[in-house]
């Protein structure tokens, strides 16, 4: 039976001297198929599984869309009792947040959380580091599961849990696409049937990228942007290829693994997605 809490005691009533591992699984609510795949990766590990909805105030800017985000708890527990969650915390802002929801102290993203979604929606990161960490502390999980579309995000959290020493394990989930391609995204409902149609060349030019990725990192960035530059109902915001750890430019140079990502504002919505390509040739230093 899947329980809903909504306070800290409640939740310690469950979690608090339970055997085998318990995951996290961390979600604004509106949960999809996204967030379905993380829940059945966390339980192939784990003995208990807490599924968070919280729609955390500190990771939006004052010109985003935290008004507008969907609120449907009550389809999202349904989700969560359809795949045997054990417990749904929702606890409300007070809960989280004591003493009017604007903590004095924070937790910073530093100069990673600066460039690309950092540039574009200053303070973000600092407003969901800040949150994953007391939500970390309240469940206190051995681990916890985020989705490799929010690739800044899930390096971000782990680096603050090796700095900070969280004594869990932070687990990446590939991206689950629809059949079109699209990655899931809770924001995806604002989307128009002709909106949905122009946000297909995000993933397009990402996989465009991936396939030239043989050839190097300026054709890897060329084939990419002449699939966005095809779509003139799509602004984008950055489409980079960058080092995976460091968020950093590649040079032309450069071979082995890097991170293709693009944003992008389709209508009033704006969109994330990333892939991982594999540059050039790697050659193996000689004995």
């Amino acid at each position: 039976m899947t329980l809903l809490v909504h306070t800290r005691k409640e939740l310690d009533a469950v979690v608090a001297g339970r055997p085998g591992g318990v995951g996290v699984v961390m979600t604004l609510g509106a949960l999809h198929d996204g967030h379905r795949e993380l829940i059945r990766v966390a339980r192939k590990r784990c003995e208990l599984i807490v599924v968070t909805v919280f729609l955390n105030p500190l990771q939006f800017g004052p010109n985003e869309d935290l008004s507008r985000y969907p609120k449907t708890l009550e389809s999202d527990f349904a989700l969560c009792t359809a795949e045997h969650v054990d417990v749904v915390f929702a606890p409300s802002v007070e809960e989280v947040y004591p003493g009017g929801g604007q903590p004095l102290v924070r937790v910073s993203a530093g100069p990673l959380g600066d460039v690309l979604e950092g540039a574009s929606r200053p303070g973000h990161f600092d407003g969901v580091l800040t949150v994953v960490a007391k939500l970390l502390h309240i469940t206190r999980p051995d681990f916890a599961y985020f989705g490799q579309k929010d690739a800044q995000q899930l390096l971000l959290i782990r680096q603050m849990v090796a700095d900070l020493d969280f004594p869990c394990e932070v687990v990446a989930v590939p991206t689950v696409r629809e059949p079109s391609g699209l990655a899931l995204s809770s924001r995806n409902g604002y989307l128009s049937p002709e909106d949905h149609d122009v946000a297909l060349a995000l993933s397009r030019a990402l996989w465009a990228g991936a396939d030239a990725a043989a050839a190097g990192p300026d054709a890897v960035r060329r084939a990419a942007a002449a699939v966005l530059d095809a779509q003139p109902e799509l602004t984008p915001d950055y489409l980079v290829l960058v080092d995976p750890a460091t968020l950093h430019d590649v040079p032309d140079d450069f071979a082995g693994e890097a991170l293709l990502a693009v944003a992008a504002r389709v209508g009033t919505t704006r969109l994330i997605d990333n892939v991982t390509v594999e540059l050039g040739t790697v050659e193996l230093a000689g004995p």
